[in-house]
């Protein structure tokens, strides 16, 4: 991903809402098969860690993208930005080539 793709991706997160929450129950499987179904319908997703969840936004957003084959955009504050390519017909495709 280039730096140009990324900080359109950081634009279009802006105004987009925090979809999901990481308590202290961190990472579960439930939540991946989640997030991974959000990806295939939005391809950017907006995650919010919790102060009481054991790891920090940047720890988690390394940990997820790796899981769900996802590209990490932006990890600041307790806020995380993940982005996905879906192949679906009905998902209108976040970056424009």
């Amino acid at each position: 991903m280039t730096t140009k793709e990324r900080a359109q991706l950081r634009s279009l997160a802006q105004t987009a809402e925090t979809i999901f929450q990481i308590g202290k129950n961190g990472i579960t499987e439930t939540l991946i098969s989640e997030l991974s179904a959000a990806l295939d319908t939005r391809e950017l997703i907006k995650i919010s860690v919790l102060k009481n969840c054991d790891y920090s936004a940047k720890q988690v957003i390394s940990e997820l993208a790796e899981m769900l084959k996802a590209e990490p955009v932006q990890a600041i504050g307790n806020k995380i930005i993940l982005y996905r390519y879906s192949n679906k017909k009905d998902v209108t495709h976040v970056l424009t080539k």
